[in-house]
């Protein structure tokens, strides 16, 4: 994923029509958003907006790191 940094441009919705909650994480598994933050998505004001896209980084970070571990070292 790339960062969404343009301060002029609109941030776009993550949405990619991949619309399944997952129970476990509690995100959805496509593209990454609580619930909240879906549902707050059309009133969220640029900044936030850029923040979600920031978090949902974090999250696809975390999800490959998780992915790629060996056995060993999960926690």
């Amino acid at each position: 994923m790339t960062a969404i940094c343009d301060t002029v441009t609109p941030p776009p919705s993550p949405c990619i029509n991949i619309c399944r909650m997952d129970e476990r994480s509690g995100l959805c598994e496509g593209c990454l958003r609580t619930i909240d933050e879906i549902a707050s998505w059309s009133t969220l004001d640029d900044d936030a907006k850029r923040a979600v896209w920031d978090a949902i980084e974090t999250r696809h970070a975390d999800w490959v790191a998780q992915r790629f571990e060996s056995p060993g070292e999960k926690q």
